[in-house]
């Protein structure tokens, strides 16, 4: 593994966690939505986000192909998603952590579910 990529990928990972987490908040708090819809939107806006630093900042990918290679993106991102969801919804459902407390540590699972599969398949170490 690429520790130099995964620290990108991670300070990346970071910037759109912020993202996510603004309008997750804002969403929720300010337009008050349901907390896995605001989830949702803090999610997308987060991956657009995500796509365009790591292509160019993290892997340095040259690929000309952006739709196709952002669709891929994408998938793996919904499946990061899906699991993100799916523990988070666990957790809040099991225990008394503050939901931004699991938010936060199902983000971290997740991290590395999407750096993997995006080095071996979007972006190609």
């Amino acid at each position: 593994m690429d520790l130099i990529k995964f620290f990108k990928f991670g300070l990346v990972g970071f910037s759109g966690l912020l993202i996510d987490f603004s309008i997750t908040w804002f969403c929720k708090e300010k337009l008050l939505l349901n907390k896995y819809l605001s989830n949702s939107f803090g999610f997308l806006f987060g991956v657009v986000n995500n796509y365009f630093l790591n292509k160019y900042f993290t892997f340095h990918n040259t690929d000309n192909h952006l739709a196709t290679q952002f669709l891929s993106f994408l998938i793996i991102s919904i499946i990061g998603f899906l699991l993100n969801t799916s523990f988070l919804y666990l957790l809040q459902k099991n225990t008394k952590i503050n939901f931004y407390v699991c938010k936060a540590i199902v983000t971290i699972i997740v991290f590395v579910w999407n750096f993997t599969a995006n080095s071996l398949y979007t972006f190609k170490l």
